[in-house]
């Protein structure tokens, strides 16, 4: 990992290290991590010029070809009639249309593990506008599908007994005269209605959309990761990945195979009493409330709505970049909580065979 270069625009500067193979040594469990932790890299370190909507799905098209899965991608107005408002909504300002993309991999019959990715290829805040320095490393916004895609690499490279199921929303929250605006209401696929609190809160809303798809086949697990608030990185800072969780035993086992792998996370609360934070005058519920206290929670609190109940979930908001170079963390796009996830998921549904 300390030898990784994005080379797409500039060479290295050094001769990348020969990795030794120890005798003994897991090569296949390092090649998966290794080759998905570049996969994540490359894709986050792509400017958004280069990385639209389209070209985020071509990768995941790639991936899914590679490993002889189904893809499938619901593009533009077909948002509408196929019912995903939200995601149509946060997108398409864009003069690139917004899309949700989709995989499915593995035996029909085998437990199902459904993985979700926040895929805002670029965020300017929309008509609530960040200020410059917010808005620089916003091309790495994208970070959750990244992880998604990552993720879902690694399972099938260890062709792991589950039927896998990845979910993309992708979107630029762009501005111009067709974007969505501070106290709109819209209705969501699951039905709940959504005023507009703050275009900048995005994420919230293309993942909801998603999350009532996901939920809807009832998998044994969902696992969803964003790059979804400055207030998860206030509390626990750029290397630590807030984790919430619906299930206390799930909560439990991804806690400790983060230990066991040495890939950090820890959990936050869902604190059901934030939900009167949530509360729309007009409309089911408000995507931003007017605080600035416990943003992480609420934003956690409002997608958990759109999670079936009795399905297993777990959210995790992840900042994805490295701000300086550390040993095996070169300055730039980073995967974090990827190999905690995929240890949970070998461990859980690795032998069923």
């Amino acid at each position: 990992l300390g030898g990784y270069h994005y080379g797409r625009y500039k060479g290295p500067e050094r001769v990348s290290a020969r990795l030794v193979w120890p005798q003994g040594a897991d090569r296949a469990g390092v090649e998966r991590a290794a080759s998905a932790t570049m996969l994540v890299r490359d894709l986050v370190n792509t400017p958004a010029n280069d990385l639209g909507p389209a070209e985020l799905a071509a990768a995941a098209e790639a991936l899914a070809k590679e490993f002889g899965a189904r893809f499938s991608v619901v593009t533009g107005d077909e948002l509408l009639t196929r019912n995903y408002p939200m995601i149509h909504a946060v997108g398409r300002a864009s003069s690139r249309a917004p899309r949700l993309i989709d995989i499915e991999w593995g035996d029909p019959s085998a437990p199902k593990v459904t993985l979700v990715g926040k895929g805002v290829v670029f965020d300017s805040g929309g008509l609530d506008l960040k200020d410059a320095g917010n808005m620089l490393l916003m091309k790495k916004d994208m970070g959750g599908a990244a992880h998604a895609l990552g993720v879902a690499r690694m399972v099938m490279m260890a062709r792991l007994p589950v039927r896998l199921r990845v979910l993309v929303p992708a979107v630029e929250n762009a501005v111009s005269g067709d974007a969505f605006r501070p106290m709109d209401v819209y209705r969501s696929r699951k039905g709940l209605t959504v005023e507009i609190g703050n275009t900048d809160a995005e994420g919230r809303l293309v993942l909801c959309d998603a999350l009532e798809e996901a939920s809807s086949e009832k998998p044994e697990i969902i696992v969803d990761f964003a790059t979804l608030t400055g207030a998860a990185r206030v509390a626990l800072g750029t290397d630590v990945p807030a984790m919430f969780c619906n299930d206390d035993a799930t909560a439990d086992a991804l806690a400790a195979a983060s230990r066991r792998v040495d890939d950090p996370l820890w959990r936050l609360p869902l604190w059901q009493p934030y939900n009167r934070l949530l509360k729309s005058g007009i409309a089911d519920v408000n995507n931003a409330p007017d605080t600035r206290f416990g943003g992480a929670i609420t934003a956690a609190l409002f997608l958990e709505r759109f999670v079936a109940p009795g399905v297993p979930w777990v959210h995790i908001d992840l900042y994805a970049w490295n701000g300086a170079d550390r040993p095996g963390r070169p300055k730039g796009g980073e995967a974090m909580t990827m190999r905690a996830v995929y240890a949970l998921l070998e461990e859980r549904f690795g032998g069923r065979r």
